[in-house]
């Protein structure tokens, strides 16, 4: 069935900003506006041509179908979406779709909006008389939630649709004996000319204004004017949004930003009282925290720092291990001496010795001048043995000589030599199991175990991330000469979620790339967090991840205690943990008694 459908009611829909498609029940498009045309790059008879689905990607027959099928009892909800412009790219786009039928047929009206404003079209009428329904662009224009109006040169309003009535409280009937000054108190009937004559020199214009309801309240508006000329007369043609619930999210989004940012000061507030409260009491100035139990951590470190004892720091690849070595060192009356590293993995076996104990001149091919040690060199202050489960089975017994008598000999030597040095040593290896192992001396291992510190791996102290991002940040931000002021709550949520297998040092690494990476004020992570993909398969060359190790590890325990988690003969025990610890790793892994048999 054909209507006729006059020019006029054809240009308003053709004006729309809103999207408008007609669709039937295979999902075919039998029309749309010119805001389609325009907006994703189509002429108006390639878009009859196509379906809903090759616009948008997201949705498919089935998806339609249950659409279509709820249309006949109401209108669809608000769908957020992306269409697909004819040059491949998605844009954004908000729609709803209405249903109506006649006595041959049933039709889909879709109304969209994107955030993509297509540039205003160029006012015409169109020479088209006919279109398939003409109650399907009556319809439309009824249904929209935008005020229609056509205004003639003496501010009398030639058509207004629905719309004015939830919004001013007036009647179409009611709006249409009224002058536009009547509804908008910025006019009036000398500026309105001034106006009058402005929109025809720039044929339109979008601006703001306030328009009166029936009971006097001003409602915020949007408002689009467009010149237009049709059989001999002129009108503007006028589209009318309310912007009250725009500006209440504006306002809410403001009273939210203002709020964080007062959070913000009183974080950072807090987080300088308490990094000045743990330096006054610790002297760890290069460690950050408001953990508690890393600050029972940090409180152990504080205990030992003033002995003489000899430490062994435990922990994880990345915990900061040498931030605690350095903090006894500090804490201790050794401050005012030296303290030098050795890293135990990072030296060539061949060279070990003469790094730890120096070499006398001629002692081998390529020693040609005498070189003093690590030990030499820290003699009075700390020595730090870094990765000491790295250290080969051969050099362990003049090593555990040092460390009992502090007397060696340089390599080629054999004048000893004596000095006075505090270990602190450092692993993330099980040496007690090396021991058992055959791969760590036994006496050496006791030697340096005198005061064992566990540090705490990064997914036990989640509540430091937010200040540890913030330090990272503000690092490598100044070093990369760049003004980045925050990281979206999204980014934080992500981080909060992570385990960090590599712990603090893996955090600076994803902070630093993020901060490459980043162009604007806001940190961007979403190149830089690449999150590993758990999986418990160990077959066809698959390497098990950190999860699936202590997983299997508990589980062993478990099995040799007989599932007894506590006690001096649980696996809490055992594995050396805090038998809670144990629990709580237990549920994060989900192990249970059946999951041993999986």
């Amino acid at each position: 069935m054909k209507a006729t459908i006059n020019p006029f009611t054809e240009a308003i829909l053709n004006l729309l900003d809103e999207f408008i498609l007609w669709i039937d029940e295979s999902g075919h498009i039998m029309d749309a506006n010119q805001s389609v045309s325009h907006t994703l790059g189509y002429t108006i008879e390639e878009i009859r041509q196509l379906t809903i689905f090759e616009i948008n990607p997201h949705l498919n027959l089935m998806g339609w179908k249950d659409i279509w099928g709820n249309l006949s009892e109401q209108p669809s909800a608000l769908h957020a979406t992306e269409f697909l412009k004819k040059t491949q790219e998605l844009i954004p786009v908000n729609w709803r779709a209405f249903q109506f039928s006649t006595e041959a047929d049933s039709w889909c009206c879709l109304m969209g909006t994107s955030s993509e404003k297509p540039d205003q079209l160029a006012p015409k009428i169109l020479g088209k008389t006919e279109i398939k329904k003409l109650h399907l662009s009556r319809f439309t224009l009824d249904i929209s939630k935008d005020i229609v109006l056509w205004v003639r040169p003496d501010a009398t309003i030639e058509y207004i649709n629905n719309a004015v009535e939830p919004l001013l409280g007036f009647t179409p009937e009611e709006a249409s004996r009224l002058r536009i000054y009547d509804m908008d108190p910025s006019y009036d009937e000398k500026n309105f000319q001034e106006s009058w004559e402005n929109l025809k020199s720039h044929k339109g214009r979008v601006f703001e204004t306030q328009l009166k309801h029936q009971n006097g309240e001003l409602i915020p508006c949007e408002v689009s004017t467009n010149y237009l000329e049709y059989e001999g007369k002129e009108y503007n043609c006028a589209f009318i949004r309310d912007l009250r619930s725009q500006k209440q999210k504006t306002k809410e989004l403001e009273e939210a930003m203002q709020r964080i940012s007062q959070l913000s000061e009183q974080l950072e507030l807090e987080n300088t009282s308490l990094r000045e409260e743990i330096a006054e009491q610790y002297n760890f100035n290069d460690i950050i925290t408001r953990s508690e139990r890393y600050q029972q951590v940090l409180q152990r470190v504080g205990q030992v720092a003033q002995t003489e004892a000899t430490v062994l720091l435990i922990g994880e690849t990345g915990t900061g291990k040498e931030l605690l070595a350095r903090a006894i060192h500090q804490k201790s009356s050794r401050k005012n001496k030296p303290m030098i590293k050795v890293n135990c993995a990072a030296l060539p076996q061949d060279l070990v010795e003469s790094e730890l104990f120096g070499h006398e001149k001629g002692a081998f091919t390529s020693a040609f001048e005498q070189k003093k040690g690590r030990f030499e060199l820290a003699d009075g202050g700390t020595l730090f043995l870094d990765e000491i489960g790295e250290l080969p089975l051969e050099l362990q017994p003049k090593l555990l000589r040092v460390l009992q008598e502090g007397v060696f000999e340089r390599v080629g030597g054999t004048e000893p030599i004596k000095v006075d040095v505090r270990i602190v040593a450092a692993t993330n290896r099980l040496l007690d199991k090396m021991v058992d192992n055959g791969t760590f001396r036994e006496d050496l291992y006791y030697r340096l175990n005198v005061f064992p510190i566990e540090n705490l791996p990064l997914r036990e102290r989640k509540e430091d991330i937010p200040l540890l991002v913030n330090h990272f940040l503000k690092k490598y931000s100044n070093r990369a000469g760049k003004k980045i002021e925050k990281l979206p709550s999204a980014g934080m949520n992500r981080l909060m979620r992570y385990e960090f297998p590599g712990n603090v040092r893996e955090l600076e690494n994803i902070v630093e790339r993020a901060v490459i990476l980043s162009t604007g004020k806001v940190l961007n992570l979403a190149e830089s967090l690449t999150v590993r993909k758990k999986s418990s398969k160990t077959d066809k060359g698959e390497f098990p991840t950190f999860e699936d190790i202590q997983r299997q590890h508990i589980i062993k325990a478990l099995e040799r205690t007989n599932w007894r988690i506590t006690g001096p003969k649980g696996a809490g025990r055992l594995l050396k943990m805090n038998d809670r610890t144990l629990m709580s790793k237990m549920r994060k892994l989900g192990i249970k008694k059946e999951s041993s048999r999986r």
